[in-house]
């Protein structure tokens, strides 16, 4: 089974606010730098930490952290 799989561009200078809000919460998603130069960052999230995580990232959107947020198809699905 796959998780839930996001895509959110971020405020650049914020980034490390946002990777360390995640790195806090033990195991309620997994995170990567997508792409450096546009501020991209993935989020490969659990079905049962869904709720969770969209609370914390419609904070950090609140608040001028992420600037765009997406869900979309899983990208690893179709990469074997």
């Amino acid at each position: 089974m796959y998780c839930q799989y996001y895509q959110a561009q971020t405020c650049k200078p914020k980034t490390w606010f946002v990777v360390g809000c995640f790195r806090n919460e033990d195991n309620l998603i997994f995170e990567r730098t997508l792409d450096t130069k546009k501020s991209i960052l993935e989020f490969f999230v659990p079905n049962e930490s869904e709720e969770k995580f969209l609370k914390i990232m419609s904070y950090l959107k609140k608040n001028g952290y992420i600037l765009k947020l997406q869900k979309l198809e899983n990208r690893l699905k179709n990469s074997c």
